[in-house]
């Protein structure tokens, strides 16, 4: 199932540019397909028979598209994805709420990436899009999916430390099941060499004993004088 929205970002020239993207719902990748200033009927839609052309390349097939009841989506719009075999489904009259996956993307771009900078024009914004898009499909982990990414790199991806491997036999499978477990059964280690517990007790760091004072070369203290002395 696919969703597809708009969202617009405003350059330091007052200048309020669209961006189009596509996102699957089942996995959470996204597609940014374009950015511009005038999003017209006929752009959307040659954005979107581009867009087409990249699906032709999935092994599974997706039935359904969610969209809004925006003008700029024509019935030019509709027939490219109709080729494809994708059903349209549009979202009840001003309910946000119907495309909330998409709309959460927003979001997480706003807050994650576009807050922070400063967009010149729409070059650096397709380039910054282009980065920041990059690191939500292949490195960013979801809630959804378990923390793990769209499409996790080779490179940046970490398995899962609760998943023992197919190759260990039993007693590889307890030893990992018992150092894996959580925090609040057996703790985890601090970078200081203690041990961070919550709720278990345990035993006592051993304490170093303090090195004898040296008192060599030097005098022993004065005792006080009486007072007969005196």
């Amino acid at each position: 199932m696919l969703a597809v929205d708009f969202f617009t970002v405003e350059t330091i020239s007052l200048r309020r540019l669209y961006v189009l993207f596509f996102i699957e719902l089942g996995c959470r990748r996204v597609h940014v397909v374009g950015c511009t200033t005038n999003p017209t009927g006929d752009w959307v839609t040659q954005q979107a028979r581009q867009f087409a052309w990249t699906l032709q390349e999935r092994r599974s097939s997706l039935r359904f598209l969610i969209r809004d009841r925006d003008s700029k989506y024509t019935r030019a719009f509709d027939a490219v994805f109709a080729s494809e075999g994708i059903k349209i489904v549009k979202t009840p009259v001003r309910a946000p709420k119907a495309n909330a996956i998409a709309e959460r993307f927003v979001r997480t771009v706003r807050a994650e990436c576009l807050d922070w900078l400063l967009i010149m024009n729409r070059r650096h914004l397709e380039r910054v899009l282009r980065v920041f898009v990059c690191h939500y499909n292949t490195h960013r982990p979801h809630r959804s999916l378990d923390l793990v990414p769209p499409e996790p790199s080779e490179r940046g991806s970490v398995p899962c430390a609760h998943q023992p491997s197919p190759s260990s036999g039993a007693t590889d499978s307890a030893a990992s099941s018992t150092t894996t477990a959580s925090p609040r059964e057996t703790g985890f280690a601090h970078p200081s060499g203690r041990l961070a517990l919550s709720g278990v007790s345990c035993a006592r760091e051993p304490t170093t004993p303090k090195p004898e004072p040296n008192t060599r070369g030097r005098l022993p203290p004065r005792r006080p004088m009486s007072s007969a002395a005196r």
